[in-house]
């Protein structure tokens, strides 16, 4: 295992951290919807900035605007249609009704979430190898991202009151970004002429997510200011991810 490998998978293993948290915030904000519904904008915010100024951006560097067209397309369109193959639903659809529907919902979200943590992983070790300060930004970004997206996958588990499937959605969950990240190292490995096709792969399913999955998810909760507050919130927080990111490259320059 080289350097670069090594860095990467450190990074994906911040999913362990962030899984912790949003778990805990589902055990403390789970009657809150004001607080879920900024997080999910929080959430999208920073995809859809990381994915649009950072993402395609590079991969439209190495190549033609065709191509990285083509290639956002692609990634949302094997998101779109892994939701043909494994279902899911969102919490806000079950709430009220019997126990076994609200354990289909639990199950459902989790799967669809840990779904989508695969290729985040894959994004940001992809990212590592274009540059690494482009990736530890990514991996940032997707980090914090994850918090609110925990929390929205823990929040079902917690009302079920299970801590058995709790721990076990979570630690599949923290488990997902960092296969992402080898199945990203692995292909750049067989490939390397292909990480600006994979990078804006990875940028299409993201935004995928963000504008399928996360908005029409937050609009269920009837709280549009905390998801413009949540969102205004990942733009400030990613200026300065970006801030520290360029002052980083400046130095290694000089």
């Amino acid at each position: 295992m080289n350097s670069t490998h090594a860095a990467v998978i450190l990074l994906s293993l911040l999913s362990f951290v962030t899984t912790c948290l949003g778990v805990a915030l589902a055990l403390k904000l789970r009657e809150n919807p004001r607080a879920i519904a900024a997080g999910i904008g929080f959430s999208a915010g920073i995809m859809l900035l990381i994915s649009t100024l950072e993402l395609i951006p590079e991969a439209n560097a190495a190549m033609s605007p065709v191509a990285t067209a083509g290639g956002v397309s692609a990634g949302a369109a094997l998101v779109w249609l892994a939701h043909f193959v494994i279902p899911h639903t969102h919490l806000v659809k079950e709430r009220g009704r019997m126990d076994a529907a609200l354990i289909r919902s639990a199950y459902l979200v989790a799967l669809g979430l840990i779904l989508h943590d695969i290729p985040e992983g894959f994004a940001m070790a992809n990212a590592y190898v274009a540059s690494p300060e482009l990736g530890v930004l990514v991996a940032l970004g997707i980090a914090l991202h994850n918090l609110p997206e925990e929390f929205v996958m823990a929040v079902p588990a917690v009302m079920l009151k299970s801590r058995s499937f709790l721990f076990g959605a979570a630690l599949l969950s923290a488990l997902a970004e960092p296969l992402g990240a080898i199945i990203g190292l692995v292909a750049v490995g067989i490939a390397p002429g292909l990480n600006a096709q994979f990078l804006a792969f990875a940028a299409g399913a993201m935004i995928f997510v963000s504008v399928h999955e996360l908005i029409p998810m937050a609009k269920r909760y009837h709280h549009g200011g905390s998801f413009v507050f949540g969102a205004g919130l990942s733009f400030l927080v990613y200026l300065l991810l970006a801030s520290v990111t360029v002052g980083q490259i400046a130095q290694n320059r000089f």
